[in-house]
């Protein structure tokens, strides 16, 4: 026995499809939809809808957009460009997002709809975080001139928080689209073969990409090192590494070192033995102290032992102020541990700075003991160099018996002995004030020479907006941020 089921009517039949869209419905004779009568209250309930969402946006998406741009607004130590700020912004609101996401799933899971439940506040909370931002906006130009009037650099104007507006958008675009298109891709898939397909995507990052992109690093770190500037003469004094008197070869010397041997002054000795300069590390220091010997280095009346960058470099700001400060009766020797960048070098071989300091120095201080004519010993370090330096002693007792004089510039917070050496720290540089307790408590600027405005402490955000100036700390003008003048010289104290 058969039955004829009548023809369904309603939403579900009325409903235009994709095709139906484009202007053909989803029956089979594919008939133009013009030559059709067709009801479209549905697309009129959905377009509704999408102007509803957009006016009153899910209070979890205010509350997130609102935070991320809000603590990216903060009052920081340096001056940032549009491009800066804007990927602060939209790497802050991305975060926040994420959270919202995770914080509605678990509340949903919970039977509770706080949208449908609150839906009267989602407008106002919509235009109160809306003024909020625009005050913030307002209250960030005012400090950004602020720190540039200090610093002696030109004021931004209206273009400049277009223009971050405009890349923050594009920013936050981009990742949740991302997002979304990962999200399409696993409902497709199903969540079992799309945590599948995940894991292997991970393996494949972790065990390929990885590795691909760390040695691409490392080679491109290996060429800026190896490359040879045609502007930089070598030497042709004796008492230079590198020049033809010398075990040290020109090329060896790598970029910084051979910046540091042809630099001026003239009246210093200097010696510099680069990663390439000898297989390892205890070739290295043995070779420096024969160039030490070989220069006429102890024969100087002074000698400072300087402990470089992650990336080899010595301040040639601080080879002038030594200059003025011995008056050229000086020899300054530095040994490469690393042709990385100083960032890298400190979240991932920190250990090399520590190792190579305390090597070179021991070996000049074995080697002076050994001497009639004994130079007066010093330490200097700059940033990652300065807990290089200050890891030699075991203390501030051990420090002031084994030399002279320390100086260190810019150390990162934290990291060194201050009892008996001399510290130089902007209060503008974040290196002196990043460190992970900066997120429970202010840093501790005991010291610092106040060289801008400095910003009030707040928990979390101080340590989000000292992270985010770190990457511009070397752009500042000089004498701020993470730049250092002559006193890294002039100010070494004395025995």
């Amino acid at each position: 026995m058969t039955s004829t089921l009548p023809r369904p009517t309603g939403a579900l039949t009325d409903r235009p499809t994709v095709e139906a869209a484009f202007g053909f419905d989803d029956r089979r004779s594919r008939t133009p939809l013009r030559d059709r009568e067709v009801r479209w209250p549905e697309l009129g309930t959905a377009a509704s809808t999408a102007v509803q969402r957009l006016s009153r946006p899910r209070i979890g998406t205010t509350l997130a957009i609102g935070a991320g741009t809000l603590v990216s607004l903060a009052p920081g130590l340096l001056p940032r460009t549009p491009g800066a700020q804007a990927m602060l912004t939209g790497l802050l609101v991305v975060l926040a997002l994420a959270i919202a996401g995770i914080v509605r799933l678990v509340v949903r899971s919970w039977g509770f709809d706080i949208n449908r439940r609150l839906s009267g506040v989602r407008l106002p909370l919509s235009i109160g975080t809306s003024v909020l931002v625009v005050g913030a906006a307002a209250l960030a130009g005012h400090w950004q001139n602020r720190l540039r009037t200090a610093m002696s650099t030109a004021s931004i104007g209206a273009d400049y928080w277009l223009r971050w507006l405009i890349e923050a958008v594009l920013i936050v675009g981009v990742f949740v689209g991302v997002t979304r298109a990962v999200g399409w891709v696993l409902r497709k898939l199903g969540w079992a073969r799309g945590v599948s397909l995940a894991a292997v995507v991970a393996a494949l990052l972790y065990l390929v990409a990885a590795p691909a992109v760390v040695g691409w690093r490392q080679a491109a770190y290996a060429g800026a090192n190896a490359e040879l500037d045609p502007q930089l003469v070598q030497p042709i004094s004796d008492t230079r590494s590198g020049s033809a008197a010398s075990a040290v070869s020109w090329s060896s010397l790598g970029a910084e070192g051979r910046k540091f041997v042809s630099g001026t002054p003239a009246g210093p000795t200097r010696v510099y033995v680069g990663v390439e300069s000898a297989p390892d590390l205890e070739a290295r220091v043995a070779l420096a102290v024969r160039e030490l010997d070989r220069s006429g280095a102890f024969t100087r009346s002074n000698l400072v032992v300087m402990v470089p960058t992650g990336s080899g470099w010595i301040d040639s700001n601080a080879v002038r102020g030594f200059d003025q400060r011995f008056g050229g009766d000086v020899a300054l020797v530095g040994l490469q541990y690393s042709y990385a960048p100083s960032w890298v070098t400190f979240v991932f071989g920190r250990d090399s700075a520590v190792t190579a300091a305390r090597a070179l120095f021991t070996a000049v201080e074995n080697r002076i003991r050994t001497l009639d004519h004994r130079p007066e010993l010093y330490l200097y370090g700059q940033s990652l160099g300065a807990i290089g330096g200050s890891s030699v002693f075991a203390d501030d007792a051990d420090q002031d018996h084994r030399t002279c004089a320390a100086l260190w510039a810019g150390p990162p917070a934290g990291q060194v002995h201050h009892a008996g050496a001399t510290v130089l720290a902007n209060s503008s540089d974040p290196v002196i004030h990043w460190s992970p307790a900066l997120l429970w408590r202010a840093p501790d600027l005991t010291g610092a020479r106040v060289d801008a405005p400095l910003p009030q402490w707040l928990p979390v955000v101080s340590f989000v907006q000292a992270t985010a100036d770190l990457l511009a700390a070397l752009n500042a003008p000089a004498g701020h941020g993470h730049r250092y003048g002559t006193d890294q010289g002039t100010a070494m104290g004395t025995c």
